[in-house]
């Protein structure tokens, strides 16, 4: 049955730009359904006639973008002549994805996920973390929970993207879903990476999403103050497993080891220099990256009061990161510590407070946390209150009585 086709256009005044000019929207009309696309491009505001949909005047721009909206209305009305020839009721969302090119052989942003996630699980254990592994699973899961829900379809193609879409999902993620900025990003980042994959390989020419910014998670310390670091050091605590707790993370502090390091840690990783330093000479599990860290007096100390007592001819006595972190909880309640304490907090105090602090250079600290590069180092590596302080003291010394002023 032949039903009534319209197509109209009008601006998007909510995402207008500071020169005025606002995203033009298609709203196309078959029978009783409807169905709104993005026509990837911008008018200006002020020369916009809303009643007529399209621009005014006979300039250059009116006349090129005026010149697009009778295509795509044309080509609308062609593409639902094409499939009524083939079918009854024919809705506004099919001649959609006809007119944007979203043939059912055309690439789509769930499907190419889908693949990238299959051949990364190939590489998991070789060269790819689980956990990575687990994060790219999560984002995809929310990706096709909102598909269904915002959409009620199971996939997108790439070419249907954009920034509608994102700030949809953005909404979805923050309100709906009641996800935190943190939690946001990381899900939204593994997403925006396959559309910088299928940049690269041709499938689309450029990025849908980059006017896009999401909302940053407001940065929190998490080195350890020197205060701090004494408080645990020496605060009497009310459980054996809270002692190994304490020491292991000590540990972490004064060797700048992640978790997984530390627990990977045998006899073979120490070695004995010319000069008789130790030091622990190991490869990064995460990364694979070689890291070479001297070895301080307390650590020694642990490995030596831990000796022989890890199974499996390990170095150190590890409990799992979960009893760790719940641990460590309950230890910065005890010593007075009113913030969120973990395990990887002991890796930022090793780059901030134990080296970068006490005038250890950034590359030095850089090549034994084991990072392939400078930028790795400087999203651990803070410079700290108390190393501001003694700077500002030795230049206070350095000046003293070389500036004088004119009486």
């Amino acid at each position: 049955m032949k039903q009534a086709v319209k197509v109209s256009f009008y601006l998007k005044k909510d995402e207008a730009k500071a020169d005025g000019t606002c995203p033009v929207i298609g709203r196309l009309t078959v029978g009783e359904t409807s169905a709104k696309f993005s026509m990837k491009c911008y008018a200006s505001l002020s020369l916009w006639d809303t009643a007529a949909g399209r621009l005014r005047g006979k300039s250059k721009e009116a006349n090129e973008l005026n010149a697009k909206l009778d295509k795509t209305r044309v080509s609308a009305n062609a593409h639902y002549k094409e499939l009524a020839a083939l079918k009854d009721n024919v809705t506004a969302q099919q001649v959609k994805c006809v007119l944007q090119g979203m043939a059912a052989s055309q690439e789509t942003l769930v499907r190419y996920f889908e693949k990238h996630n299959e051949k990364f699980e190939q590489r998991v254990g070789i060269n790819r973390e689980p956990s990575t592994f687990f994060e790219y699973q999560n984002a995809l899961r929310h990706l096709k929970n909102f598909l269904k829900h915002k959409y009620n379809v199971s996939d997108i193609p790439f070419s249907a993207l954009d920034m509608s879409f994102i700030e949809s999902y953005d909404f979805y993620l923050r309100v709906e879903m009641k996800r935190k900025p943190n939690t946001i990003l990381g899900i939204v980042t593994r997403m925006r990476k396959m559309i910088k994959y299928a940049i690269c390989e041709g499938i689309i020419t450029g990025d849908p999403f980059t006017d896009y910014s999401p909302e940053r998670p407001k940065p929190q310390q998490k080195y350890l103050t020197r205060a701090e670091l004494n408080k645990i050091m020496n605060t009497p605590l009310d459980h054996p497993n809270r002692y190994l707790t304490r020491d292991m993370f000590l540990f972490s502090c004064f060797t700048g080891l992640a978790y997984r390091d530390m627990r990977n840690l045998s006899e073979k990783n120490i070695v004995e220099d010319e000069d008789g330093m130790l030091w622990i000479k190991t490869t990064r599990q995460k990364t694979g990256t070689p890291c070479e860290i001297p070895l301080l007096e307390l650590p020694i100390q642990i490995i030596e009061k831990y000796r022989d007592m890890a199974p499996e001819g390990k170095l150190l006595l590890m409990l799992s990161c979960k009893r760790l972190n719940i641990n460590l909880q309950k230890i910065a309640k005890i010593c007075g510590i009113e913030r969120r304490l973990v395990f990887h907090c002991g890796r930022h105090t090793y780059a901030s407070e134990i080296t970068l602090s006490q005038g250890v250079p950034m590359e030095t600290v850089s090549r034994m946390m084991g990072h392939k590069d400078l930028r790795s180092t400087r999203i651990y590596a803070k410079v700290t209150n108390d190393k501001i302080n003694e700077d500002m003291s030795k230049l206070e010394k350095r000046v003293t009585n070389k500036y004088k002023l004119a009486q």
